[in-house]
């Protein structure tokens, strides 16, 4: 894969996309949060208004991915803040056959992130909005100088919400959730995402904290650990 290789697509060229892999990807994924009851009303918001952006890429945590992953999220980043959009979404998609096990997928994850920030780090200061350690709360993932937050989604997870039939990485601007602060709309969203998911799943999310309370970096996988997790993330370090 080289860095003229096309991967980001919206999810309206992916919809009119012939049939194979990339419409694959685009139904799977729109099936999910097109589900009445599905959790995530800003993820349905942007699937909605066409706010989703796809990355396909083969193998999750290779040179060649990260590269192209690199090149995409720089040009998600401005698209997002030329348009000042709250829901933009970038779904990074993974083809391959992708991690058996929970634990595999949160260490294929953070591979990735350490990958993505390694190729970036000469070039882009941390975004000195956030902590690049992910043992403080304030701290939140940054690539070309811009934090996000990172949500994992596989088939395997034990969150309903995170189940999906690729492995995937959702970006979204740190920023975003900012503005939706600003506009002060953010904590009744926040109050109903939840009440949905625990509806949706049976039970309450015991991953889930605000940022600045708790930790960001354990939400990330979705796996479900205890404060003995250590995260395997060095902001900074090859």
């Amino acid at each position: 894969m080289n860095s003229q290789h096309k991967s980001y697509y919206t999810s309206q060229e992916l919809e009119a996309s012939k049939p194979g892999l990339s419409q694959d990807i685009f139904l799977n994924f729109n099936d999910k949060l097109s589900d009445t009851d599905y959790p995530c009303v800003g993820a349905k918001a942007a699937l909605n208004s066409g706010q989703i952006r796809f990355g396909i890429y083969g193998n999750m945590a290779t040179e060649a991915t990260t590269e192209q992953l690199g090149n995409d999220l720089r040009q998600y980043i401005a698209e997002t803040l030329a348009a000042e959009s709250e829901y933009m979404t970038l779904v990074a998609v993974f083809s391959d056959e992708g991690p058996d096990s929970e634990i595999s997928f949160e260490e294929k994850l953070w591979k990735q992130l350490q990958l993505l920030h390694d190729s970036d780090k000469t070039e882009h200061p941390w975004d000195p909005e956030v902590s690049s350690d992910p043992e403080q709360p304030d701290f939140s993932f940054s690539y070309s100088g811009t934090a996000f937050f990172v949500v994992g989604l596989h088939p395997n997870s034990s969150r309903k919400a995170r189940q999906l039939g690729y492995t995937a990485m959702a970006f979204n601007l740190h920023r975003q959730f900012e503005q939706l602060r600003e506009k002060g709309v953010y904590e009744n969203m926040k109050k109903v995402i939840r009440e949905r998911d625990e509806a949706y799943d049976g039970a309450v999310n015991p991953m889930l904290s605000d940022f600045g309370e708790g930790l960001e970096a354990p939400q990330y996988s979705g796996r479900h650990v205890d404060e003995s997790w250590k995260c395997p993330f060095l902001a900074g370090k090859l």
